[in-house]
């Protein structure tokens, strides 16, 4: 099969092409607000090659029907999502029932018993964490693909190699659009709702395989970022259900005026090297208590440290030009 990649790659190129064709036709476009970290309209939904992805990875036999399913379910009632706002009950029960085939698929083979409703749970939060941190040109690409390629070096995942190559490919693909200063197109909810279940779902079928829950530090970053917000959010009073730009990345790029492409790049290469650092230096053959600890408690205060400065450093500078403002 190794021989289809490049036609696969040109094909999936091929297909976004025709996209931004029938998305310029219909308005599919994502429209900047307040909200924003964009400052023109960009076509919406090019992540639909993510779905497609799975799709043809389970039409050549690299991927079950409940995960092709699954994915399938999301991309479209998000597809839709993207086109014409949908009420929360469709997408909700499109997220649950998509789940539910998931922990189908995971449970051909294994066990699950007890650790059903957590790992629903897990991949509920997962996919709205995830979807929650596609703000930004690059950000959800670049860190998808550094999880793949981590997912890829590890020798128990190597029946789900095929379908890991398929969706770097189609990552690829759509980096080529994305990863740049002014997107030509962005993931959409179709792209990060669909990416980000079939990373859980991996996430979890390498945990399974494995018995070793520290493979959840491949997705460090994205974790810390999401949740800690989320719980600030909450202590502040405000409504987690509503978009907002107080996420790390979001601080980075907006109000400190990073280059969205390197705030990407840099999320991307430290969760790189944190995924390098427990594969080939902590180690992940057994799960052990102690490092596991230590490292967490290490990577909140350091995010918390460099989220706290830099607010700080922004609320100096705000003040500093408010002041001259005034004066001038």
């Amino acid at each position: 099969m190794y021989y289809q990649y490049p036609l696969i790659f040109v094909f999936f190129v091929g297909a976004l092409l025709l996209y931004f064709r029938l998305a310029s036709i219909f308005g599919i476009v994502d429209k900047p607000n307040e909200r924003s970290s964009h400052t023109r309209s960009t076509i919406r939904g090019g992540g639909i090659v993510f779905v497609l992805s799975v799709v043809l990875a389970w039409l050549l036999g690299a991927a079950s029907w409940q995960l092709a399913l699954a994915i399938l379910l999301v991309g479209g009632v998000s597809m839709w999502d993207d086109i014409r706002p949908l009420h929360q009950l469709p997408r909700i029960s499109a997220h649950f029932l998509a789940t539910a085939l998931l922990l189908l698929d995971l449970g051909n083979g294994a066990s699950l018993g007890l650790w059903v409703p957590l790992i629903f749970f897990m991949l509920i939060g997962w996919t709205n964490l995830f979807n929650f941190m596609d703000g930004i040109n690059g950000i959800t690409v670049l860190y998808a693909l550094v999880s793949l390629g981590s997912f890829a070096l590890v020798p128990e995942m190597e029946a789900d190699r095929h379908l890991i190559i398929f969706l770097s490919l189609s990552c690829l693909a759509f980096a080529w659009f994305n990863v740049r200063k002014k997107a030509w197109c962005f993931a959409g909810d179709v792209g990060s709702v669909s990416l980000a279940m079939v990373l859980g779902y991996l996430m979890i079928r390498l945990i399974i395989l494995t018995g070793n829950p520290a493979y959840l530090f491949f997705f460090t970053l994205y974790g810390l970022d999401a949740v800690i917000t989320l719980i600030l959010r909450f202590f502040r009073g405000e409504n987690i259900f509503l978009p907002h730009r107080s996420h790390l990345y979001q601080y980075l790029a907006n109000e400190a005026g990073l280059p969205h492409v390197v705030v990407a790049v840099a999320y991307a290469g430290l969760q790189l090297l944190i995924n390098g650092t427990w594969m080939y230096f902590i180690g992940l053959d057994t799960f052990r208590w102690l490092p596991s600890v230590l490292f967490m408690l290490a990577v909140i205060l350091a995010f918390l440290l460099i989220r706290n400065q830099l607010i700080k450093k922004i609320a100096k500078k705000n003040k500093k030009n408010i002041s001259k403002g005034s004066t001038g």
